[in-house]
């Protein structure tokens, strides 16, 4: 199911937003105000993931929550810790936005309103908004790797890597008892893992922005060759028994 349009209104659930961040004192502060402008009922959490820099300090000038991880884990590990704080403290949807500017905040409240009609759902890019490009391998290793999730999924994604992604109430649970550290784990066999134990997933058309400052942790080859790695983990991550820990939850 794929959700365009969506008509969002004020939000009647208390949202938390996580962003994960590693040596981002450049961005973070933008940040964080563009997603307190967004909605003031919002609830900022960054974590910041080892940084050598003074990101925290940035943070907490800035007005969010902050959440200081002793050493640097990667997106998985910090968005990890941030799903046991939503869930220690009754959030009934969580939200990564990256601290770097690329996730625009304004999209925040159409992702969580899908929320009403699945567990998770993906702000995607390669859905007929945006200018956002891949070519060669890199977008040959998404095309494959949204295909067999969309078969999983039994529904079209076109964006399993986006980490624009909102949860509900099972899946911050499922994400707190599962949540891969390394990199693209938190987004492919994350969602493969929320997917086997019976969670749903949809997507909203959005459009990713260019980074505001400094160089992201992955180059072009980098994320290559991690897609790539990430095309056959997936092969080996739908042989695993499913799990049932989310049954046991209420919604």
């Amino acid at each position: 199911m794929q959700h365009s349009g969506i008509p969002v209104s004020a939000p009647s659930t208390r949202v938390l937003v996580i962003v994960p961040a590693w040596n981002e004192r450049a961005n973070v502060a933008e940040t964080v105000a563009e997603i307190r402008a967004a909605d003031a009922r919002y609830d900022v959490l960054v974590v910041d993931d080892g940084s050598t820099d003074d990101t925290a300090d940035v943070a907490r000038s800035a007005g969010a929550l902050v959440l200081v991880l002793p050493f640097n884990l990667g997106v998985g590990g910090a968005m990890r810790a941030g799903f046991h704080y939503a869930l220690r403290h009754n959030y009934q949807a969580a939200i990564q936005v990256d601290a770097d500017g690329q996730h625009n905040p304004a999209d925040i409240a159409q992702i969580v309103a899908a929320l009403t009609t699945a567990d998770i759902a993906i702000g995607a890019r390669f859905a007929d908004v945006g200018t956002y490009t891949a070519k060669g391998p890199r977008r040959w290793a998404m095309v494959l790797l949204g295909r067999a999730l969309s078969g999983i999924a039994r529904t079209r994604l076109t964006d399993v890597t986006s980490g624009f992604r909102a949860a509900g109430p099972r899946a911050i649970q499922q994400y707190v008892d599962y949540y891969p550290a390394e990199y693209l784990g938190d987004t492919v066999d994350s969602l493969v893992g929320a997917l086997r134990a019976g969670l749903t997933v949809t997507q909203v058309p959005v459009a990713m922005r260019p980074r505001r400052h400094g160089q992201p942790s992955q180059g072009a080859i980098g994320s290559t060759i991690y897609l790539l790695r990430s095309a056959f983990a997936l092969l080996i991550a739908v042989t695993r028994p499913a799990s049932s820990n989310v049954q046991e939850h209420s919604a």
